[in-house]
């Protein structure tokens, strides 16, 4: 049986920073949102469901690979980047390709000015022999 390897985009269930299989910790680092409004909406969703979600719960804990820890962040820009990339990958990619294309610009703008004559810069160069 091949396994996948670790991937930023897929979900997992975060037992480092969860209580129970670490499956609310894991949707609040997918989705970005707080992990504490995750459990208690899994706490609503266990009440107005008759405890069925229990079971969702622990089918869920018992499906999902725990999270790598190769996988970690390295910092908060980190962390909100590789959310907003699953959030909205297309978004992601068209940010990427903007940044791209504005360093693009300024290293094309930083070779002109080097490779130009500077013809003011080479008088006074001149005057100073």
């Amino acid at each position: 049986m091949s396994t996948q390897p670790p991937s930023r985009t897929r979900f997992y269930r975060d037992t480092v920073n969860g209580k129970v299989m670490g499956i609310c910790a894991g949707i609040a680092d997918y989705t970005g949102m707080d992990v504490t409004l995750v459990r208690i909406m899994m706490l609503a969703a266990i009440l107005l469901g008759s405890g069925s979600p229990i079971m969702l719960y622990f089918i869920a804990g018992w499906m999902t690979p725990k999270k790598p820890h190769g996988l970690d962040y390295i910092d908060d820009e980190d962390k909100k980047f590789w959310q907003g990339v699953r959030a909205s990958p297309t978004r992601s990619a068209r940010d990427i390709s903007s940044r791209m294309r504005d360093i693009d610009r300024r290293l094309a703008d930083i070779e002109s000015y080097v490779t130009t004559e500077n013809r003011s810069l080479a008088s006074e160069i001149e005057r100073l022999r």
